[in-house]
């Protein structure tokens, strides 16, 4: 697929009024309605909507802009990711365009039951989940339990009484809407609302179930495995489809939305998929070298000091950090040395250090370990021999 600002033919830069505004083009364009049908067409408009739902959304635009649709995909964006079809790309065409005069006769009466479907269908249910970063490092299964509408056993659903059924609306003849003609000067105009006898349900109940009130849903608990990825940030929420409530009337199940948590490390501090840790260290350890265990993400580790150390120097361990989201790269874990200064002197710690105050030579320009001289710095000493 096409990169998503290319669809819509906008810069990077594009504000979301733009953004809007060239996604309404196209859509009239592509729209299956103005194009008998045609698989083309509904594929393009497909594709062109589900680059607006992403773009149209700073959150999901942050992520996209910079991991790309693979960023989108390991998150499981309910937008943006796979699972988008045509009808997702209808509801979302009618969310922000459907309310104009005229729209619903342009697009006959598929556009209307989009709306009437939209209506029917369940809202995402949202949970937080904690992570440790431990988990973040190797990704994770958990199961976590959620209260959830599922179809109430004693009317399958129907909401209505046992031994009942509902009945087709006399108003609107069971399609749920009204259509209302409307002449004026520049020809007719037809608009389709919901019927104001049944509320858009296209049915009536006589006798409501008891057990659910005559909603057709009642709530339970479930449990439900959620799969994290390894190198998710608090950014990132997972969208398992089908797994939230039951929709109204049989319209199926809503979807799940994953909002994860990263929990804070007191013993690091994250840079993408780097970890900073922050190493004290004594005055002849520094002067002298060492080596000394820390902590890792993946348990105790070693770390080598070499002799001359100075404070704010710092040293690497190798794919000790965090993987990125796609698991092809591992960070590594930054150690932050820091030589300590001691102030509360033994007698003892005092005379040591004043007999090494009179031995020792006056500090030089500190040039830290792994800094180069610059380009210019290097042309001068080839022309001056310095």
């Amino acid at each position: 697929m096409s990169n998503y600002y290319q669809l819509l033919g906008v810069s990077h830069e594009a504000s979301s009024e733009e953004i809007k505004k060239a996604y309404r083009k196209l859509a009239l364009e592509y729209h299956p309605d103005r194009n008998q049908g045609s698989p083309d067409a509904e594929e393009r408009f497909k594709e062109v909507t589900e680059a607006y739902e992403v773009l149209r959304d700073s959150e999901k635009r942050a992520i996209y802009d910079r991991y790309g649709k693979e960023g989108l995909r390991g998150s499981s964006q309910a937008s943006g990711a796979a699972g988008f079809d045509f009808s997702d790309a209808i509801d979302v065409f009618m969310r922000d365009f459907g309310g104009f005069s005229g729209f619903e006769d342009m697009f006959g009466m598929r556009g209307a039951r989009s709306q009437r479907n939209s209506r029917r269908q369940a809202q995402p249910v949202r949970i937080r989940l904690p992570l440790t970063l431990a988990e973040v490092a190797t990704g994770v299964t958990k199961t976590v339990k959620v209260a959830l509408l599922d179809e109430c056993a004693a009317c399958d659903g129907s909401g209505a009484q046992a031994g009942t059924r509902p009945q087709p609306c006399t108003n609107c003849g069971g399609a749920g809407e009204e259509r209302h003609v409307q002449r004026s000067a520049f020809g007719q105009f037809v608009s389709v609302q919901p019927c104001r006898t049944c509320g858009g349900e296209g049915r009536v109940i006589a006798e409501p179930c008891l057990q659910c009130s005559g909603d057709g849903r009642v709530r339970s608990e479930r449990s439900i495995e959620v799969e994290v990825p390894a190198g998710v940030t608090s950014d990132n929420f997972l969208t398992i489809r089908g797994r939230g409530n039951m929709g109204d009337q049989g319209a199926g199940r809503g979807d799940l939305v994953v909002l994860l948590e990263v929990q804070d490390d007191p013993r690091f501090v994250r840079n993408g998929s780097d970890l900073i840790y922050e190493l004290p260290i004594t005055y002849t350890q520094a002067a002298l070298g060492t080596e000394i265990d820390v902590p890792s993400i993946d348990g105790a580790a070693r770390v080598r000091i070499p002799a001359g150390i100075q404070s704010g120097e710092r040293l690497s361990l190798k794919e000790l950090g965090l993987p990125d989201l796609n698991g092809n790269v591992r960070g590594d874990q930054i150690i932050n040395i820091c030589v300590w200064t001691p102030h509360d002197l033994t007698p003892e710690q005092e005379d040591v250090l004043r007999q090494l105050a009179s031995v020792e030579s006056p500090a030089p320009k500190i040039v830290k370990r792994g800094m180069r001289k610059g380009f210019w710095s290097r042309v001068k000493e080839v022309f001056t021999g310095g």
